[in-house]
């Protein structure tokens, strides 16, 4: 049996979408701006990320644009430079999305004890 002596566990992956099935929000979404947020630049948060100023900036605009509210709140130059900071509202954003797929994992946990592990990899004294 493949399952005999191995631990089963289920995994989930959650996104927001519209009803269009335009992303709103998910895992990327939210490392991206956890690195905004370390950083402060945009710039930084892309390289940290192995990804290019444009891909960043382009998801932050795409989920300003579908949320229709600024997440970034820009910093222009000046001799320090310029930055990025997240805005309250993206805060929340983030604080309410971890809680998401905190809740999600626990109820999928709950429904894979249920529904799943029982029935491949059953206790032997039942």
């Amino acid at each position: 049996m493949a399952a005999q002596g191995r631990k089963l566990l289920v995994h989930c992956k959650v996104w927001v979408e519209d009803e269009t099935g335009e992303l709103i929000f998910g895992a990327g979404r939210l490392r991206i701006l956890e690195a905004v947020e370390r950083s402060g630049s945009i710039v930084r948060a892309a390289k940290e990320l192995g990804m290019s100023y444009s891909a960043v900036w382009g998801k932050i605009h795409a989920t300003e644009q579908r949320l229709g509210r600024p997440i970034l709140e820009k910093k222009i130059g000046g001799p320090k430079g310029g930055g990025s900071a997240l805005t309250p509202f993206a805060k929340q954003l983030l604080e309410r999305f971890r809680t998401l797929e905190d809740r999600t994992q626990q109820a999928a946990e709950e429904i894979f004890e249920d529904v799943f592990r029982k029935a491949v990899a059953p206790d032997p004294w039942e």
